[in-house]
């Protein structure tokens, strides 16, 4: 059986077109509740803006951070957001894809900074215990202007 099969068959895969048109209701989108409260904690901290109540809610102590540019701990996290946010206030979340695997849960998003941008393509993955988010890792992409295929990045 190939790497990738075994790998589809470890995770669970939902698509998320209902999150991205508006419609919140997380229990139809991913039947993982620790897959619903990643895209809780992104849509409330990121697409509404209130970064305060979606790290009170959703991240807990040791908040490991692999993004060489946000120091550790959840002020670090605080400070990151609200500085974005601060910097590029059209900051959005397009949620395309969620997979989660046992206590990590990975997010591909399209994130746009206002309009006319192209965007990113965006991978949040994130790490919990108890509930709660303790390490996050993301990756990010450039939408290019042209492409040498007729793929899309999402």
């Amino acid at each position: 059986m190939n790497k990738i099969a075994v790998a589809m068959g470890m995770t669970v895969l939902t698509f998320l077109p209902g999150f991205a048109s508006g419609q919140m209701d997380a229990s139809t989108l991913t039947k993982s509740p620790l897959g619903a409260a990643a895209l809780e904690f992104l849509d409330l901290g990121l697409n509404q803006k209130k970064v305060d109540e979606a790290i009170d809610k959703y991240l807990a102590p040791p908040y490991t951070q692999h993004n060489p540019q946000v120091p550790d701990g959840i002020e670090g996290a605080r400070a990151a957001l609200t500085g974005l946010l601060k910097q590029l206030p059209g900051w959005h979340y397009d949620f395309k894809r969620v997979l989660v695997d046992g206590d990590f849960v990975t997010i591909h998003s399209h994130v746009t900074t206002g309009s006319g941008d192209r965007g990113m393509a965006v991978v949040d993955i994130f790490r919990a215990e108890n509930g709660k988010f303790v390490e996050h890792w993301d990756v990010v992409q450039p939408v290019p202007e042209s492409a040498a295929n007729e793929n899309t990045m999402f």
